[in-house]
């Protein structure tokens, strides 16, 4: 449906792009499965494109209002099938870097025996470089790589029943954060809670980013030697461990 009202785009998942108001990470997610056009969400006549390359999501990628963003930035057509998924396998954990949007981003890990829904994305290939270059995925410094899910050890079922070989999903490069021990630690799915925290916990944090979520998203927002450093903190505190999504990552998708 096409959408004007604030409300309503709130609830479609328009309104805010993470890019435009970090604290807002992840934004809204869509109510339910449907073809991102614009500023509009249409229904779906199917759920599976043979033609497209099947994406998770476990962050930003999820809402709307981002994926309009990303596309207008490199002149991209903006219509994008996005389905909901139950995802078996997979956790989302807390990237292990500081992003320069001025966010702590989220980062799946592996996590058998987990079910969670998620948005799978359907990308066409200008649609999937833009993706690509805004996660880093081309660059050896970049922040994500891209892993390929295949059903053996990942299940990705739709709400037709459908289940698909394989699916690809975007993994952080640098690891992810723990929980205090050797496991990862959960996106709590809002920042100043997860940046309060993270604050609260290091000096060291506090003297680069200040003492609030507000500072801390200021602060890190562009500055690329800052959102660096911060990610050798989290390293040389012990808080970093690897996602155990690893062996899945590929270079690129057999569209």
């Amino acid at each position: 449906m096409a959408a004007s009202d604030p409300r309503t785009l709130q609830a479609l998942g328009l309104a805010v792009a993470p890019r435009e108001d970090p604290l807002s990470y992840p934004g809204a997610w869509p109510p339910r499965s449907a073809l991102l056009d614009g500023n509009r969400m249409l229904p779906l006549d199917t759920l599976v494109f043979e033609d497209r390359v099947p994406v998770l999501s476990v962050g930003s990628n999820a809402c709307p209002a981002q994926l309009v963003h990303k596309m207008a930035e490199h002149g991209v057509k903006c219509r994008i099938p996005m389905v909901r998924a139950q995802v078996t396998g997979i956790g989302v954990g807390v990237s292990a870097h500081v992003s320069l949007l001025g966010y702590m981003s989220a980062s799946p890990f592996h996590s058998p025996g987990t079910t969670r829904e998620l948005f799978l994305t359907w990308l066409d290939e200008a649609q999937l470089a833009v993706v690509d270059a805004s996660e880093g995925v081309d660059s050896p410094t970049g922040n994500f790589q891209r892993a390929a899910l295949p059903s053996d050890d990942f299940g990705v079922e739709l709400e037709s029943g459908d289940v698909l070989d394989t699916a690809w999903i975007y993994v952080n490069r640098w690891g992810v954060l723990s929980d205090g021990g050797p496991g990862p630690r959960l996106h709590p799915g809002r920042q100043r809670p997860l940046i309060g925290e993270l604050l609260g916990a290091s000096a060291e944090l506090r003297d680069l980013f200040g003492t609030t979520p507000d500072e801390f998203s200021a602060r890190a927002r562009g500055d690329r030697a800052r959102c660096l450093r911060g990610r050798q903190v989290f390293a040389e505190q012990g808080w970093t461990t690897v996602s155990g999504l690893e062996p899945y990552v590929r270079p690129h998708p057999e569209a």
